[in-house]
């Protein structure tokens, strides 16, 4: 998956973004060897350590990233014996993207909210904190509306600090870093138009998601597709809906609940519309133009 592949690429940066402060104009990032004489990107400094055994440290603890148990307890541990270090917010972003993988989400917004406490302008961490809340919000919770709404504060957050606040160690080609950003424009559109569906707001759900897919074209989330044609056909705007419908069938598998839930709403539309190849109702039933779609399939 797409989001899996850039939580590793966004791993392999975060373990390369510390580098002792004496060691900062001089070595490209986690690599102790070799002097280049590299500008890092345009955007926040990398964190540093200010000392040799602060760092050796924070070397150890990253040691634990394929364990998020582990990596939470190694973040906690250093941040206790450094509390003022630059690197606390580095460990504790790999504790909160071993959660997503984990799929664990109440430990995924537990880290990135440790993270926020120490940089609010964290992109990754308010997507990464959005997109649980998101999830994990349902039309029964009596606080719906304030998680809601905290979501769609920090995705408009996210959006204006991702040019500003993701840092890149010097020597980070700069199309490895645009990407990577548009990556999080993605996630981010596509947290809003989640949010914006469920509270009824189909054309503005519409607007963002298609940004969603539109910023990161080379690898369109297929969530973000199978969403954007129910919030069209909400809007009853059937053959656009089903030309995104066929593309959400086309990414997905058909023995999965997106894969099911793509081909049900493709059925649905091809029947509404007449197109061509359309399975045919079951004798004396009809699909009305005013059946409900399905909820909106969550990951």
């Amino acid at each position: 998956m797409k989001q899996a592949a850039m939580v590793a690429v966004v791993l392999g940066l975060t373990t390369l973004l510390a580098v002792p402060a004496s060691a900062a104009q001089t070595k490209p990032v986690g690599q102790a060897g070799a002097a280049q004489a590299a500008s890092p990107p345009a955007g926040k400094r990398p964190p540093q350590a200010k000392t040799q055994p602060e760092f050796d440290t924070y070397k150890a603890a990253v040691a634990n990233q394929n364990d998020a148990t582990a990596m939470e307890k190694a973040a906690d541990d250093f941040a206790a014996k450094f509390p003022d270090s630059e690197l606390r917010i580095l460990l504790y972003r790999m504790a909160m993207h071993g959660y997503q993988t984990a799929n664990n989400g109440d430990k995924m917004i537990e880290m990135g909210r440790k993270v926020l406490a120490l940089d609010p302008d964290d992109p990754e961490a308010l997507s990464g904190v959005a997109q649980v809340l998101a999830e994990r919000t349902r039309d029964t919770d009596l606080d719906k509306d304030q998680r809601w709404q905290e979501a769609i504060s920090m995705c408009q957050k996210a959006l204006q600090t991702v040019d500003t606040d993701v840092a890149a160690p010097a020597g980070t080609p700069q199309d490895k870093l645009d990407a990577y950003k548009n990556f999080l424009r993605s996630n981010v559109y596509l947290v809003m138009g989640s949010v914006q569906y469920n509270q009824g707001k189909y054309a503005e759900a519409q607007v963002s998601l298609q940004k969603s897919i539109d910023v990161y074209p080379s690898q369109p989330d297929p969530i973000a597709v199978i969403r954007l044609a129910l919030a069209l056909d909400k809007q009853d705007k059937y053959p656009e809906a089903l030309k995104f419908a066929n593309q959400a069938v086309g990414m997905t598998q058909d023995n999965t609940a997106l894969g099911t839930a793509a081909r049900h709403e493709r059925d649905r539309l091809a029947q509404l519309t007449g197109a061509p190849g359309a399975a045919a109702p079951a004798e004396g039933t009809k699909a009305p133009a005013s059946q409900t779609p399905p909820p909106a399939p969550q990951k």
